[in-house]
């Protein structure tokens, strides 16, 4: 069975998605749209599909599921829409950037018994994926503490800060995500601070650029998150887990893993300068969970649930850097 798609962005991250789609022998790429018609008639051109309205996708026979990499602003009443007309959606995250609208999304879902995934990509990295499995194998024990760095090369457009949600909103929720799957328990208690450290613009724009989270569970398990715009060596993805019985980690990430030593010393390649080339293997890999998960073999899961729960721990750590306090996640859920 071939699961045809319909691809709603033609953007950046419409491209890696229509790459992964592309590269799946169980699925193929119907058509895409996309505000600009440019972009949405160069990928067509590029993965030989058809530009189509997202209108014309709904209600397109020949289509059952669609990946939509539009605006977030957009991204609720879309999955709204396509559930409606009875096709699976994987959406990146996050839904919307309220907690409400969220909350009613998921229960258009809900009644109408559709297939939502939400796009949090790093839980298919093949080397957190190890980490997971050495959790789930007892190797480690009983989870104890995680600490995850996640530092980009350099912040984005102000323009982009301004539409984005804010830091906790747009990139720590990958984040908070990692820390739930690697937790293993939810979180209840947030505590957060955030600085303006690399760009004075991101601050005028009302957001910050450096901030550091510690998430609790109810039995005491701690997560730390470091976060940074800045990273002049590369794109930074670290994790550790440290349980009862050892630790397990993985390291930075690079196109090349060789390492040169010489008289003068020893060096190693820079690291990846983006997402688009750190997370290849794990798009590709949650493309094709989307898929499992229409042939009934698996749940969706990164969940609307899930996207539900990370929303909520990023407005609990803004809300702890406006209160400079411990949050609950009861003042929040």
């Amino acid at each position: 069975m071939t699961i045809r798609f319909g691809l709603l962005g033609a953007g950046r991250i419409g491209k890696v998605h229509a790459k992964a789609v592309t590269g799946n022998p169980a699925a193929t790429l119907v058509a895409v749209s996309d505000a600009m018609p440019a972009a949405a008639q160069a990928l067509a051109e590029q993965y030989g599909c058809e530009v189509r309205s997202i209108d014309a996708i709904a209600a397109s026979a020949d289509i059952d599921a669609v990946v939509i990499c539009t605006p977030t602003d957009t991204h609720a009443d879309l999955i709204e829409q396509f559930v409606r007309a009875g096709k699976a959606v994987f959406c990146e995250k996050p839904i919307d950037l309220s907690l409400d609208r969220v909350k009613q999304c998921l229960e258009v879902v809900r009644a109408e018994k559709g297939t939502l995934m939400v796009g949090f990509n790093r839980r298919f990295d093949p080397h957190f994926q190890a980490v997971r499995g050495e959790i789930d194998k007892g190797t480690l024990g009983a989870v104890e503490m995680v600490v995850i760095t996640s530092r980009d090369p350099g912040a984005p457009p102000v323009e982009y800060i301004a539409r984005s949600g804010g830091i906790f909103r747009d990139m720590t929720i990958h984040d908070f995500d990692m820390a739930r799957f690697l937790l293993g328990e939810e979180v209840t208690e947030v505590s957060a601070m955030a600085s303006v450290l690399v760009d004075p613009a991101i601050g005028a724009a009302g957001d910050s650029d450096s901030v550091q989270v510690m998430l609790r569970t109810g039995s005491g398990k701690m997560a730390v998150i470091s976060n940074s715009r800045r990273a002049t060596y590369g794109y930074d993805q670290r994790i550790e887990v440290h349980g009862s019985k050892g630790m397990a980690a993985a390291e930075n990430q690079r196109p090349v893993s060789i390492e040169v030593a010489t008289g003068a010393g020893y060096t190693r390649p820079p690291l990846h300068d983006f997402f688009m080339t750190r997370y290849t293997e794990a798009y590709a890999a949650e493309i094709a969970a989307f898929i499992e998960a229409m042939a009934g073999k698996a749940e969706a899961q990164p969940s609307g649930e899930d996207g539900l729960l990370a929303l909520a721990l990023a407005e609990a750590a803004l809300k702890s850097v406006a209160d400079g306090r411990v949050v609950r996640m009861s003042e929040i859920l």
